[in-house]
């Protein structure tokens, strides 16, 4: 453990000095994002910066702190392809399509791989149900796709997105050493190997951000965060399927709740908005600074939510789900997530109070 606290370091140090190249390197090759009505920089800003992320984790995860080569290689290579999508596509735009068929592929290759199909659900009080490849295959892909793409959509402020990784990595990192089986410890070391990476570029992320992770780091975070969780749910249990959906719970809300308002407002599930989760936050009065703060807080709390459940009973963990999805519910209709004329939860709490102080007023 000594060991690989000291080589997490290395690789945040090794981050922190390789930074400033890939940010000359981005102005270099036009991997830049331009000011414009739907972003919040005033400056042109370099938007390449997830390339030193990944090449700082490899390096460590290939020389200083290396493991087996069956578990890196596969990883090595879903993320290159992952990496080459984003690059791309932060020098010169592609469609939706193309990068989805970028995704697509890497997913693919990794499960193939790394043999990561969810091939088995255990559902309390009934018999475990085994899915067949056809099954299996298709909804780990769509796992990797979905989280990938969820962490690219909450990249929208300085630092939001690097620091939510790195406040979900650790939490599922802690998991695997503490409360899964001991092969699950390789998994962590890689994990923690890519905090440290992530810990050495968030000092020219963090508002006032110098450089940005674009979409060649998004995705990449995004990949490896899906990629990660996957190695605990080949076998799903109902503790297991919960753990990594509430340690990703604000990319998860961001995503699905777009989704429905986009759903809602008859839009394109592909168009853009100014509606997410930061822009509400920021709508309310709250700085650019003080938003990722408070949504860094928001993770945390999930991701400290995430930590009971291993130390739960079954009924135990059902009480803290249900109690988690009604405080989100209602945090997502106080800001408005969804719209703010769409809270149901809170006007139905209202008229519930207004009944009550009629009967004490009578």
């Amino acid at each position: 453990m000594y060991q690989v606290i000291v080589n997490v370091l290395l690789t945040a140090l090794i981050s922190v000095m390789l930074t400033p190249l890939v940010r000359k390197l981005s102005f270099k090759v036009g991997a830049v994002d331009v000011p414009n009505k739907r972003r919040v920089n005033k400056e042109t800003m370099p938007s390449m910066g997830g390339l030193a992320i990944y090449l700082t984790f490899f390096f460590s995860l290939f020389v200083l702190q290396p493991v087996q080569l069956s578990i890196s290689v596969p990883i090595f290579l879903g993320a290159t392809i992952v990496l080459l999508t984003g690059i791309v596509d932060d020098i010169k735009e592609i469609s939706p399509k193309a990068k989805m068929l970028g995704l697509i592929i890497a997913a693919v290759v990794i499960v193939l791989m790394n043999d990561l199909t969810v091939v088995q659900v255990s559902v309390p009080f009934m018999e475990d149900i085994f899915l067949p490849t056809w099954i299996g295959f298709p909804l780990t892909i769509f796992w990797i796709l979905a989280i990938t793409n969820s962490i690219n959509l909450i990249d929208g402020l300085d630092g939001l997105a690097s620091g939510v990784s790195i406040i979900a990595l650790t939490t599922m990192g802690i998991i695997g050493v503490f409360f899964l089986e001991s092969a699950s410890f390789v998994t962590s070391i890689i994990i923690f190997t890519l905090v440290g990476a992530i810990i050495g570029f968030l000092p020219y992320n963090f508002f006032p951000a110098r450089i940005y992770l674009g979409d060649t780091g998004a995705l990449f975070l995004g990949f490896m965060i899906s990629v990660m969780s996957l190695y605990g749910l080949k076998n799903v249990t109902l503790i297991t399927l919960i753990i990594p959906i509430v340690i990703l719970g604000i990319p998860i809300t961001d995503t699905v709740y777009a989704m429905l308002r986009r759903k809602l407002n008859k839009m394109p599930m592909s168009s853009a908005d100014r509606h997410h989760m930061h822009h509400r936050l920021m709508s309310l009065g709250l700085t650019h600074k003080q938003t990722v703060l408070v949504i860094y807080l928001i993770a945390g709390i999930f991701s400290m939510i995430a930590l009971l459940y291993p130390l739960s009973s079954l009924y135990g963990s059902i009480l803290i789900t249900i109690a988690l999805l009604i405080g989100l519910e209602i945090f997502i209709e106080l800001i408005g997530l969804v719209g703010e004329d769409r809270r149901p939860l809170l006007k139905k709490l209202s008229r519930f109070v207004d009944k009550l102080n009629n009967k004490d007023n009578k």
